[in-house]
């Protein structure tokens, strides 16, 4: 539903226990808590494996867990003890009717595991990502490795494997896991009947190399994709440098483009010539792109004789589609940040002030603000209490006995 306040909250009222690490789950996790669900990440007592990944503050607190865990609950649990592993059963299994459901990248663990908490709760919902099909481990980088794309990134005379810096495969299954959760609350919702739901990152690599066709190109064609540096495959892109050093990427997908890049750089007559001497018909892509580099060779001269300034004013006169190459310091403080509704003012505790991007998605021209990540174990009392009905006496003992943790605690230890 949307809330009546008109802020976007469609899952308002569901629960979700997250137990996780690096990307993927938490990404969804937090997708999920910012379209309205309650989700209450679990770790174990001092923290998961991610949680003083780098970026670090100058403390040492990490940028990259509060970056992916805004606006959930934290929950500390000794997760090897049995007190431990009864208190997250139990939160999955009783946390209403809107509740039980688990999210989860920490595999193999059978107390937590799908046959486990359907006897408690039959209408579970249970969501596990692991490294690949059969079971065995791994990440995006080495899923990345198996695939080829490592083998086709770079510039055209690298002989080795180049990786990119975006975890691409983790993002693509959080996003996944997020939309399956969503579809297995239709599901329970329509029939009362929960899901069994198996995440293999690797499968979420396979299919999109499928999809996007660089794993059918081989079996229907027997040809291999090769590297291309910064051109675009099928299509005419390319980067160029002003005269100041500034670079650009620019793409023409469209005859008009085409014709607008020739026109902007005076090569409208060369670009005809070269096509007679070449046999080519430029209104074609695949034309354009089999000879993309004696056109690129025509287009440079243009930029090499002009300042970024101008590049800039005369592309942004034109259908052509472009934009300059920027760090990620310089777009941070640009406009499409700065100005954009997407990010607000957030200040995280033990972070600083700092502008923090929201969900993409935007309901009826609402958008709810970011929401600050918590500190490890910051709401173990509270959700022990609200959802277990657990005293704060009782929750003194599971302190004292080690089975739980708070924020605190966290912080006497350091």
């Amino acid at each position: 539903m949307i809330g009546t306040s008109g802020s976007a909250t469609p899952l308002a009222g569901v629960r979700i226990v997250e137990v996780s690490s690096f990307v993927a789950v938490p990404l969804a996790g937090m997708t999920l808590a910012q379209l309205g669900a309650e989700v209450i990440r679990v770790d174990p007592i001092g923290g998961a494996a991610d949680y003083r990944r780098w970026p670090l503050t100058e403390d040492g607190e990490s940028i990259y867990w509060a970056g992916l865990n805004k606006g959930k609950r934290s929950v500390a649990v000794d997760m090897r003890s049995p007190d431990g592993q009864e208190l997250v059963a139990r939160l999955v299994a009783e946390s209403g009717p809107q509740g039980g459901i688990l999210i989860t990248n920490v595999a193999g663990r059978e107390w937590h595991g799908y046959d486990a908490l359907v006897a408690r709760r039959p209408d579970l919902i249970h969501l596990e990502v692991s490294g690949r099909a059969d079971g065995g481990t791994g990440v995006d980088y080495t899923v990345n490795a198996g695939l080829g794309f490592p083998l086709v990134t770079g510039p055209a005379t690298e002989s080795g494997p180049v990786n990119h810096v975006l975890p691409a495969w983790d993002v693509a299954c959080g996003l996944y896991a997020a939309l399956g959760i969503v579809s297995a609350l239709r599901h329970r919702d329509a029939t009362g009947a929960g899901s069994r739901i198996r995440l293999p990152l690797e499968d979420v690599a396979l299919a999109t190399a499928g999809n996007l066709g660089f794993l059918t190109e081989p079996m229907v064609t027997g040809s291999q994709r090769q590297r291309l540096g910064n051109s675009l495959y099928g299509q005419y892109g390319a980067n160029f440098t002003s005269s100041d050093g500034i670079s650009f990427m620019l793409v023409a997908l469209t005859p008009r483009h085409f014709r607008d890049l020739a026109e902007l750089t005076g090569t409208t007559k060369a670009v005809a010539a070269l096509a007679e001497a070449l046999d080519a018909d430029f209104a074609d892509e695949g034309q354009r792109y089999r000879h993309r580099d004696a056109l690129t060779g025509l287009f440079s001269v243009w930029f090499a004789d002009h300042t970024g300034e101008q590049v800039a004013a005369g592309l942004a006169g034109t259908s052509i589609l472009w934009e300059r190459y920027r760090t990620f310091a310089e777009a941070s403080a640009d406009p499409k940040v700065t100005q954009n509704p997407l990010f607000t003012v957030l200040n995280q505790p033990r972070i600083g002030e700092y502008l923090a991007p929201s969900l993409p998605l935007e309901f009826d021209g609402s958008r709810n603000p970011a929401v600050a990540s918590p500190a490890l174990g910051d709401d173990t009392e509270s959700v022990l209490g609200e959802h277990l009905r657990i005293s704060a006496e009782e929750t003194a003992r599971l302190r004292e006995s080690g089975a739980v943790a708070t924020s605190s605690d966290d912080m006497s230890r350091q």
